[in-house]
């Protein structure tokens, strides 16, 4: 899987992924990324990329004309992703749509100031995706989300192989279940008494009754989506 970053702030990359199960994963060639410096293709000898919105308001906006020329560099752009608060929130379902093809190329937009042109998002049909309900400074947060997101589920990135991934929260359509390792007792606090018995059929109730309760109390809404 290979991905285009659009971006103002190209050392900020590969930053996060280039460590652990991600970085490994980059390393051996799993993915791959390129980046795009949205400042080479400014208008002017300072740099710009953005100016202020017509119709008056706050905030800069990125210029369409410097944004189309970065896309246009770009050889094989696949699928086009801006992360702006309009877009649907990216869920563990949506991420195993992304990753569906392994050979896909994605180009991951990220915005700054105030957002980017409209006229941009409409000419190059652009997907719009939000990580969370919530506002970031720019969108290269969210491409080192998204991309951490796709590639620890791909095959063979994280130890343990498919049932690493499909045994976590989101994956079992609710939250994960508590998770205890060695020492058995530790500051007065045992392990439950299930997971020591190595009775199996035990086990896989005690954690979907804890996935359950974990779910209702935390996540309702969890439950509500799981019921559709």
């Amino acid at each position: 899987m290979h991905f285009n970053i659009l971006t103002i702030f190209p050392e900020l990359f590969p930053g996060t992924l280039g460590a652990g199960v991600v970085g490994r994963a980059l390393n051996n060639g799993t993915w791959s990324y390129d980046i795009i410096n949205i400042r080479d293709f400014s208008i002017n000898n300072y740099g710009s990329v953005d100016d202020v919105q017509f119709g008056g308001g706050s905030g800069m906006v990125m210029r369409a004309d410097v944004l189309g020329k970065a896309l246009d560099s770009v050889k094989n752009p696949g699928k086009i992703i801006y992360f702006s608060p309009r877009g649907p929130r990216l869920n563990q379902k949506m991420v195993r749509e992304f990753i569906a093809n392994p050979n896909e190329t994605y180009t991951l937009l990220c915005g700054r100031y105030e957002g980017i042109d409209q006229r941009i998002i409409d000419v190059y049909n652009i997907h719009e995706l939000s990580i969370g309900d919530y506002i970031l400074s720019g969108g290269e947060i969210a491409a080192q989300v998204f991309i951490d997101s796709c590639v620890r589920v791909m095959d063979n990135v994280l130890h343990g192989g498919s049932e690493s991934t499909t045994n976590e929260s989101f994956e079992i359509g609710g939250l994960e279940w508590p998770l205890y390792t060695r020492p058995s007792v530790w500051r007065g606090q045992n392990v439950p008494e299930v997971l020591l018995s190595g009775h199996h059929g035990n086990i896989e109730r005690w954690r979907k009754q804890q996935s359950d309760e974990i779910t209702k109390e935390r996540r309702p809404d969890l439950i509500k989506e799981n019921e559709k």
